[in-house]
């Protein structure tokens, strides 16, 4: 089993690789020839792949669907926009945006981890609607138009800056925000806390007779799920220049949960090329008619009909192949590996109370 869960997460490297080698070639071409929308336009996109990245480790690793999170995404948004006003820094606007989304993940954990299922959607999704209506309505915040200004900063890297105004510059700087949160969410996911987290979402009820706690996984999976998001929101200002309500609607937390869906529930990385996918098809459509949402529609549709575990879930499985094959080769074995039993049969039968 664990020869197979190790060769499923060394494919996602793989294909994160891939997207890493792409988005420098992107970077390299858009410097060469002194693009600023497509550039910026993937900037976007891998801000709120961070987002997607967060609704995946929820559903796709303790099977807990939030249609709120961007309420983290607007809270990490909101406090890096305010630190910038005052003090144009990129590291205290990131620890600034860190600390609040974790005070506001622990309360908001405490509500939501009370109920299970369809009751925690509604819950996430009633809470995210709360703060925004609190947001637009605060003149302190800009109230419906949001805060704007936000000054362009330089990011301070040792010896060296990056003007946030830079838009290959800025990019390279969100690429690696986003990858960093990858890999170690990845790591983390490697651990005896994502197999746990794995247990939970194959069958909750028996996780405890293995020694191990659900609300305290759960709940540190919604903490760390909400310092992503929080962590992906600092970064929009800096890019945008302005922050507005709009950025806690349940349209952002639902472009999320698509961007989830397109690329792959449970494959860590499929998240973020859904997300890069939907930003494109939105720009691309948008600009040739104002109903690119029914286009996204249909996407969606065809998706859960005819792809139902995404599109990195259609490539990764022959990345799979390709490796147990390697590894066959490697070590002179000719007899496949078999595949990992489903978690709930790990479980100890004794019987339930």
């Amino acid at each position: 089993m664990r020869d197979r869960l190790t060769l499923s997460m060394r494919a996602s490297h793989i294909l994160a690789a891939v997207l890493v080698a792409a988005a420098l070639a992107l970077a390299a071409f858009g410097a060469s020839v002194g693009d600023t929308f497509y550039v910026r336009l993937a900037t976007e996109a891998l801000i709120v792949a961070g987002l997607a990245l967060s609704v995946d480790l929820l559903l796709g690793y303790s099977g807990a669907l939030s249609l709120g999170q961007a309420l983290y995404f607007g809270i990490g948004a909101y406090t890096s926009a305010l630190v910038l006003m005052s003090v144009p820094s990129f590291w205290l606007a990131m620890a600034a945006a860190g600390g609040a989304t974790l005070v506001a993940s622990i309360i908001g954990g405490l509500i939501a981890n009370r109920v299970r299922g369809v009751y925690f959607a509604l819950i996430t999704f009633g809470m995210a609607q709360v703060l925004a209506k609190v947001v637009y309505n605060t003149r302190s915040l800009g109230a419906s138009d949001g805060m704007i200004g936000i000054p362009v900063i330089d990011i301070q890297l040792g010896p060296f800056s990056v003007s946030a105004g830079n838009p290959t510059g800025f990019f390279l700087i969100v690429l690696t925000v986003i990858m960093a949160l990858y890999a170690f969410t990845a790591y983390l996911l490697e651990t005896p806390f994502g197999r746990v987290l794995t247990a939970i979402k194959a069958n909750e009820r028996r996780v405890p007779f293995l020694g191990y706690s659900v609300w305290t996984a759960r709940m540190s999976c919604y903490v760390l799920a909400a310092l992503i998001a929080g962590f992906s929101g600092a970064l929009y200002p800096m890019l945008r220049g302005f922050v507005s309500p709009e950025l806690m609607f349940f349209s952002t937390s639902g472009n999320a949960v698509i961007s989830v869906i397109l690329g792959g529930v449970g494959t860590l990385i499929g998240p973020i090329y859904g997300s890069v996918l939907l930003v494109v098809v939105k720009s691309i459509v948008g600009s040739w008619t104002e109903h690119h949402l029914i286009v996204i529609g249909l996407l969606f549709m065809a998706c859960v009909m005819f792809a139902p575990k995404g599109l990195i879930g259609l490539i990764r499985p022959a990345i799979i192949r390709a490796l147990e094959s390697r590894a066959r080769s490697r070590n002179g074995v000719s007899k496949p590996i078999a595949p990992a039993p489903p978690l709930a049969d790990l479980a100890p039968r004794s019987e339930e109370p």
